[in-house]
């Protein structure tokens, strides 16, 4: 069996949420990586950023659905969601646009635990903490490498 510890980078690569949009777009590009781990000036992960956050800034607004009463307009989505979203169209630095409180494991984990918290929480990039401790780092091909090694049943 393997485990969040055979698979996952050990050279992370982190940004602070201070850093441009622009200079992680550049690195996550020259790297040929799909996001970061994003850390405050104490080397505390505060979030996640990937390219799936950096190609939802540059969609456009979608309004929420609305109903429409008497001239009253009520809409199905929460008001935080719609800010959230804006912030994140309007965001000029990793702090704007990441996602906070990111999924993590630790490197004791199966990888079929990985895999499964990707497919439910939708995420393609996930931290691994050790005491609280950035100590790796899981992405989608490190799990697609995985299944390669292992031998066939």
């Amino acid at each position: 069996m393997l485990y969040a510890r055979d698979i996952m980078t050990t050279e992370v690569l982190t940004a602070s949420p201070e850093t441009s949009i622009a200079d992680l777009s550049k690195t996550l590009e020259n790297r040929q990586i799909g996001g970061v781990p994003v850390v405050d000036k104490d080397g505390r992960l505060v979030g996640v950023i990937t390219q799936s956050d950096l190609l939802e800034r540059a969609r456009d607004l979608e309004m929420p659905p609305a109903v429409n009463i008497l001239d009253f307009h009520f809409y199905l989505q929460i008001p935080s969601h719609l800010l959230r979203k804006i912030e994140k169209m309007l965001g000029t630095s990793v702090g704007d646009c990441m996602t906070p409180d990111p999924v993590t494991v630790a490197p004791d984990a199966p990888v079929s635990q990985v895999a499964a918290l990707m497919a439910k929480q939708k995420v393609h990039t996930i931290p691994v903490l050790k005491a609280g401790k950035i100590v790796g780092i899981i992405g989608k091909m490190d799990l697609v490498r995985a299944m390669a090694q292992e031998p066939g049943d």
